[in-house]
């Protein structure tokens, strides 16, 4: 940030449309001192860059002018959400309302004493009408003439003129009705995230000095234990110190199963426990939790414009001027040229002034966005803006990362052999010997004979030694465990054993052997396993017609028992810059390329490929590097973001088609004076509705 410049944020309450969001854009752009306006009306947030001559009363005073409301926000809050009102209770509401009790009591006016009936709907479009006028003026001096307020205002003046007015006091009725149409609409979209943001529960229970207290969940501080009971949700995001649960992690990661955790496992805040009691170390504050953040991207995805909004945004820049053109010449031509009447086509040219308002236009694309960018957050499918979700329809490959990606990234057991003795004890001298080690096979091995109850007996003297394995003293005897090689100086290894070794090396899986007194007794196979859904969402990918390539520095043989299992095409013993010149390639191709990574590692092919997505359960890196996230690591989740990108797109093709296609028919329909004012109203206010409405239903949207 340049020095004397201040970041600000404000919740703008008021703003349900593209085209609120632009007049605050344009208004503020022309105050003295203010350098960078981003508004989103998706999440209802203004941000801004300023110097001293600005200050929040002057940035308030500029939205009050427009019509809006304004409450400063701090720098980096997410947690700070509108509290829910009763739709009656809100002032466009209170409007309307109001408006309509007055047409009501002129209708009634009228038909007791029909000669002040003009007066009595004069003053009933009054009360509905000047609250927009003076929002129209104040749009037109800060730089939007053009505002559907204004041009509301002049059709209403215009009736009123050619004395029209008791459809000119029903015209303002029903565009006051639209707007509060569309401010519900629109709080019904903002609604998804906020209810996200608002998961994390507002206590928690913090253990210090060895008494349980309550706190707010928002002031907790990294390394705070905190104590979960049974049923209720996590407050932050930690790793589990003491006790064991099923944790529901749907209402973050979309998992429809509760994943069981124990003591060193990470939780996220918001999660519910649903077994046992748990002890858990703060790892996050409440600003940084793994719903925060994901608050916080989404809320800025909403202000990255897609290439499709952008486009309408400047049709729209153009359209409106020529549609107020248009109008003009609707009712002036006619009765210059060929002398007819001239309050019929003036009445024509209001109307059709009123049709050419963009406001259905303009909110087609970012509110189908917004809905899509809220319903992936809540299934784990995190998508860093407009332009990445619409990018993603376009993806024609998949090249993958092998470890922890298509793979667990993490070893486990897949075989035990017992040569002499019984599995069991295989595993049991095995465990002995790794009891201690913190390294990833040895994990394994531990975690195996705790799943499988054995008993493990004491290990002496155990030792490792490099490039070989690990010596020791298991129950009184001399036991070693290692590598084949190793092994093979130890004890002898009989062809049929050492078919069976080469055999399970062929699969791709690392065998270590036993030995317990100089004779090979059995061995242990290890192998860094497929994710559970790898195949099946390798599948769906190439049912789209997407062709797959899964990317790894590991040895030919191993990536070639993986890829075999899953199906995919291989390219091994690759180094980062042979991953980047294997994604160019397809490219070169005339492919879309996707590369998906833990987000650290292949940095360079991440970058390259067309569209970036990270694999990872929540952590900073998957969060907050490439172009999309998949935060609970499902290879089918890559499928699903392509499908939710369809979806979006279609979604917005029907948008358009509506706001543009009803203004076509009656523009058409009222320039041969089928429809007159009340239809041309209804026609863009109806249209705003509708596709905010259609937008709304990506809210439900559901992978296949």
């Amino acid at each position: 940030m340049s020095e004397g410049v201040t970041q600000a944020r404000y919740r703008v309450t008021g703003m349900d449309c593209g085209a609120c969001a632009s007049k605050i854009d344009t208004a503020l752009r022309r105050v003295p001192g203010v350098s960078e306006v981003a508004v989103s009306f998706q999440s209802g947030v203004l941000s801004l860059a300023h110097d001293e001559r600005v200050d929040e009363a002057a940035v308030t005073k500029t939205l009050s002018k427009l019509g809006f409301g304004a409450t400063p926000l701090a720098a980096d809050s997410v947690a700070e959400r509108p509290a829910d009102t009763a739709w009656w209770k809100s002032a466009k509401a209170r409007a309307t309302l109001l408006c309509g009790l007055a047409v009501a009591v002129a209708y009634g006016v009228g038909q007791l004493f029909p000669p002040i009936e003009r007066y009595a709907f004069i003053a009933a479009l009054l009360v509905g009408l000047i609250p927009v006028a003076r929002r129209a003026f104040a749009a037109a001096r800060m730089g939007s003439p053009f505002s559907i307020e204004m041009l509301m205002t002049v059709a209403a003046v215009g009736a009123v003129i050619i004395g029209a007015t008791e459809e000119a006091a029903a015209v303002v009725l029903f565009f006051l009705v639209g707007e509060m149409l569309e401010g519900l609409a629109a709080s019904r979209a903002r609604r998804s995230i906020s209810d996200l943001a608002n998961l994390v529960p507002k206590t928690a229970l913090v253990e210090e000095a060895g008494e349980i207290r309550t706190v707010q969940a928002e002031v907790l501080q990294v390394g705070e234990i905190i104590l979960v009971r049974p049923g209720e949700r996590i407050a932050a995001d930690g790793e589990i110190i003491e006790g064991a649960g099923d944790i529901d992690e749907a209402p973050v990661t979309g998992e429809s199963v509760p994943k069981a955790k124990v003591a060193g496992d990470t939780v996220f805040a918001g999660t519910i426990n649903t077994t046992g009691v748990l002890r858990i170390r703060v790892t996050a504050a409440a600003a940084d939790n793994t719903i925060a953040r994901v608050v916080r991207l989404v809320e800025e995805a909403q202000e990255s414009k897609a290439p499709t909004e952008r486009f309408i945004d400047r049709f729209s820049r153009v359209y409106t001027p020529f549609v107020v053109l248009f109008a003009v010449l609707v009712a002036v031509v006619p009765p210059l040229a060929v002398g007819a009447p001239w309050q019929t086509w003036i009445y024509r040219g209001l109307a059709v002034l009123l049709i050419g308002c963009p406001c259905a236009l303009v909110i087609s694309t970012p509110a189908a966005i917004a809905a899509s960018l809220s319903a992936g957050a809540r299934r784990g499918l995190l998508l860093k803006g407009g332009a990445v979700l619409e990018g993603l329809r376009h993806v024609t490959a998949v090249a993958f990362d092998k470890t922890g990606t298509l793979t667990q990234g993490r070893p486990i057991v897949t075989d035990i052999v017992a040569f002499e003795r019984s599995e069991d004890v295989v595993l049991a001298m095995t465990a002995a010997l790794e009891r201690g080690s913190t390294h990833p096979l040895a994990v394994a091995i531990l975690d195996k004979a705790k799943a499988q109850g054995v008993s493990i007996p004491p290990a002496f003297m155990a030792k490792a030694l490099a490039g070989e394995g690990i010596s020791g003293n298991v129950a009184g005897e001399t036991t070693f465990f290692g590598s084949p090689k190793a092994a093979v100086e130890r004890a002898p290894i009989n062809p049929a054993k050492a078919a069976r070794i080469e055999a399970l090396n062929a699969e791709g899986k690392t065998v270590s052997v036993l030995v317990v007194n100089g004779q090979a007794v059995g061995l242990v196979a290890l192998r860094d396993e497929p994710r559970p859904d790898a195949r099946k969402g390798l599948s769906a990918l190439t049912a789209r017609g997407v062709r797959t390539v899964m990317l790894t520095g590991d040895n030919a043989r191993t990536a070639a028992a993986v890829g075999d299992r899953l199906g995919v095409e291989v390219r091994a013993e690759l180094m980062p810059q042979d991953k980047l010149a294997i994604v160019r390639a397809l490219q070169a191709e005339g492919l879309t390329v996707a590369k998906v990574g833990d987000g650290i590692n292949d940095a360079p092919a991440l970058a390259a490929a067309d569209i970036g997505i990270a694999m990872g359960g929540g952590t900073d890196v998957a969060l907050e590097t490439a172009d999309a996230a998949a935060l609970h690591g499902r290879v089918s989740d890559v499928a699903d973001m392509i499908a939710l990108s369809k979806a979006t797109m279609r979604n917005i093709y029907q948008n358009i088609t509506v706001a543009l296609g009803l203004k076509v028919v009656f523009l058409v329909t009222t320039v041969i004076g089928v429809t007159g004012l009340w239809p041309a109203i209804l026609a863009d206010t109806g249209a705003t509705v509708l596709v905010t409405l259609n937008a709304i239903r990506l809210l439900r949207w559901r992978p296949v």
